[in-house]
């Protein structure tokens, strides 16, 4: 069957938190830190089954950011870099539809770097650490 790709559903928050609480090392953010409240993004899917999911903070400078990519971990067919691909020009393309001009990303991991490298991302070399801080 072939990769579907929609946008995020409240309904898929349970799957997303689901496969955060799976990876090792992962945190899940809040609904009210992502985008639209969790659903500001897309999801990639074959067979009806949720395969990865990425989120877009639009901005108001014309960078838009692309955050928060998670996936089933337990998912490993051979289209699984296919799909995060996918997810990545889709959101590419969002973001030059609605008049962006740069894209912006944090990531730890390697796969996940080589894949922006791939698709022609400027990847810096030098680690870089995220800070967040609870105002309010």
């Amino acid at each position: 069957m072939e990769l579907n790709i929609r946008k995020l559903k409240v309904s898929d928050w349970e799957t997303l938190q689901k496969w955060w609480e799976q990876w090792p090392d992962w945190v899940a953010p809040t609904k009210e830190f992502l985008p639209n409240n969790g659903t500001g993004g897309y999801i990639v899917e074959k067979n009806d089954k949720a395969i990865i999911a990425g989120f877009i903070y639009y901005t108001n400078s014309k960078t838009a950011l692309l955050e928060w990519i998670v996936s089933d971990p337990d998912y490993r067919e051979s289209d699984r870099q296919e799909a995060l691909e996918l997810l990545i020009t889709t959101s590419e393309q969002d973001c030059k539809d609605t008049g962006y001009k740069y894209m912006f990303s944090v990531c730890r991991s390697k796969k996940l770097m080589e894949t922006h490298r791939k698709l022609d991302w400027a990847v810096d070399e030098d680690p870089a650490h995220e800070l967040v801080k609870v105002i309010n």
